[in-house]
């Protein structure tokens, strides 16, 4: 089972990054191949709406999508973990989502949806904000609702922590370390 995951946060070390690492533990133990990619550390150009994926279902940025694309290509589930800022998902998330552009216009405009695979395609959400209202995990969950059913992804849960801020905070949630790791499971399962 090929595994992908997006680490959205641009704190590395912090809570998104802690709980994206709880929920990979299953895999790894499984031995699933398993490919991570560090978001903030990506050379991400922002989508343009140049319209050239429209015909093509191609971006022609090149860019370091071009791995990001081959990986959600060959990907059997695929993990989104982001930190909430101002009711979204990281600017580092949101770009790689957005230039996901092209796989939306291959799947409705060209007809072409990414095919299941072996296993289905599932995902899983992982979101940490220091807000205290379920508004910031709805809007953040809209968005990356979005980006899973455009990358033919048609099931996925979510894990949403508010209220919590600081750099390693989530260590002192009760549950936010075990929910992950039981996300995982679920995750890797047939």
């Amino acid at each position: 089972m090929k595994i992908v995951a997006f680490q959205g946060s641009p704190r590395a070390g912090g809570n998104t990054d802690i709980l994206l690492k709880e929920a990979l533990k299953p895999a790894f133990e499984a031995a699933h191949e398993i490919t991570l990619f560090d978001l903030n550390s990506m050379n991400i150009t922002p989508c343009q709406d140049c319209g050239e994926c429209e015909t093509s279902g191609m971006c022609v940025i090149e860019d370091d999508m071009l791995q990001v694309y081959k990986a959600i290509r060959d990907a059997d589930r695929i993990i989104l973990a982001s930190p909430i800022f101002f009711f979204g998902v990281s600017a580092q998330a949101k770009a790689m989502i957005d230039r996901c552009q092209s796989f939306w216009c291959e799947k409705y405009l060209l007809k072409k949806p990414l095919p299941e695979g072996p296993f289905g395609r599932k995902g899983l959400l992982i979101l940490v904000g220091g807000m205290k209202k379920e508004v910031g995990i709805q809007c953040a969950g809209a968005t990356a609702k979005a980006f899973f059913r455009t990358v033919s992804v048609p099931v996925h849960e979510s894990l949403g922590f508010m209220d919590v801020d600081a750099k390693g905070a989530i260590l002192q949630h009760p549950t936010a370390r075990a929910d992950a790791l039981e996300a995982g499971r679920r995750l890797i399962s047939v």
